[in-house]
This record gives structure tokens, C-alpha cells and sequence, in this order.
């Protein structure tokens, strides 16, 4: 079957690992525990990663122990600049207009931080839709009802005929088990939890077979 829709990860996937700026909005979530939640520096990253692992973001964690302004949440943790860590890439833009189907962004973060992050690296209006945090609400990557939510988004398309591109394996093992074609990103490969490993965006139609 080939493939019709690609469900495309946002942070650390669209721009590569290695620019900081994931290590600058963790800096920002924990200032949030520490300002806004009052935790101590010991339970900040004790309580920071316990919701990664437990609830598959910090976010979500929170909101499940705790009444949490979520947009405020939001906001505060990607106030950064991005252009300090982020550049266009004319060579993935080319990539993403020359792949064949409908693609989305699907990620846990907000339609907001994800319209900024396309702006600055030059792949705006590429997308068919942002598939955010708001989206797949009450979940998030990796539970199964993101995935099936952002599919019902999508259209609803066979998810034999869906890639999904990530840079965690968490996340594209769960994708293997709602059956999408996944792609880790980043990494070295093979991977048990992939379809196939990428080092590079550019990467992806050669490893798709489409180029």
C-alpha cells in the first residue's frame, strides 16, 4: 500500500537534536515547578522526569496531580528565542515539497510553539494541519488515543498508509503497535522499535523508497 499521510513530530525532529533548544525549554520547565508549583531544585527533576515517564509529558503529569492553567503552563515554558537555536533548512524544505501525500505536525506541544518553530526554520505552510497538544486532549505521544485521535484529525486514513516520524522510541514503537510505518529519527540504526532509523530529515524518501 503506498503511502498516503505522514504524521511529522515537531521538536527535535524538524531541526536537528544538537541546536539546544530542547535543553532551553527544559530549562523553562523547570523554572515553571520551581516558580509556579513551588517544588524544591531536589524535586524538580524527580518530579519532572516521574511525569515524563508516567504520563508521557511533564505537562500532563501536572495536570493530573494538580489544577493547572495549562495555556499559562504553555506559554512559560516556550518563551524562548528561537532564532538563538533554529535555522531555515532549505534542503529539508525541498524534501517536504517534493514527498508525495498529505502531511501533518503531530506533537505535544501547542499549535502556537509549533508555528513559530515552522516560521523560523522555513517549512511554514508545508502542513496540512497542526496536530497539538489540544488536539489529542486528555492524552498525549505515546498513548494509543493520541494516535487515534490525530488519525480521526487526519481524516481517518488506513493507518497501513501512514509514516509517522518521531525522535523518540517510545513513541514510534507505540506508532508500530496502532500500525503506521515508523521512522526514528536521529538515530543510528536498525531499531527494534522503528520500521526504519533515520540520521537526517533529508534521509526520509530514501528510506521510504521513494527517491
Amino acid at each position: 500500500m503506498p503511502f498516503t499521510t505522514f504524521f511529522f513530530d515537531l521538536d527535535e525532529t524538524l531541526y536537528p537534536a544538537s541546536s539546544g533548544l530542547w535543553q532551553a525549554i527544559r530549562e523553562r520547565i523547570n523554572l515553571y515547578l520551581g516558580e509556579r508549583m513551588g517544588f524544591t531544585q531536589a524535586e524538580i527533576d524527580v518530579r519532572r522526569e516521574g511525569y515524563f515517564r508516567e504520563y508521557g509529558t511533564t505537562l500532563r503529569g501536572l495536570q493530573a496531580n494538580f489544577p493547572v492553567d495549562t495555556e499559562d503552563y504553555l506559554a512559560f515554558v516556550h518563551a524562548v528565542p528561537l532564532e538563538r537555536y533554529i535555522h531555515p533548512d532549505p534542503a529539508t524544505r525541498a524534501m517536504l515539497t517534493g514527498l508525495p501525500g498529505r502531511k501533518f505536525i503531530f506533537t505535544n506541544a501547542d499549535r502556537a510553539h509549533a508555528e513559530r518553530v515552522l516560521k523560523v526554520v522555513g517549512l511554514e505552510r508545508l502542513f496540512d494541519g497542526i496536530l497539538d497538544v489540544h488536539v489529542i486532549a486528555p492524552y498525549c505521544k505515546p498513548m494509543p488515543g493520541s494516535f487515534e485521535l490525530a488519525l480521526k484529525a487526519a481524516g481517518r486514513p488506513d493507518p497501513a498508509s501512514c509514516v509517522l516520524i518521531d525522535d523518540q522510541a517510545r513513541i514510534t514503537r507505540a506508532a508500530r503497535e496502532q500500525g503506521l510505518f515508523a521512522v526514528l529519527m536521529g538515530k543510528d540504526g536498525p531499531s527494534p522499535d522503528a520500521d526504519a532509523v533515520i540520521a537526517r530529515l533529508t534521509d526520509l524518501p530514501a528510506a521510504l523508497q521513494l527517491a
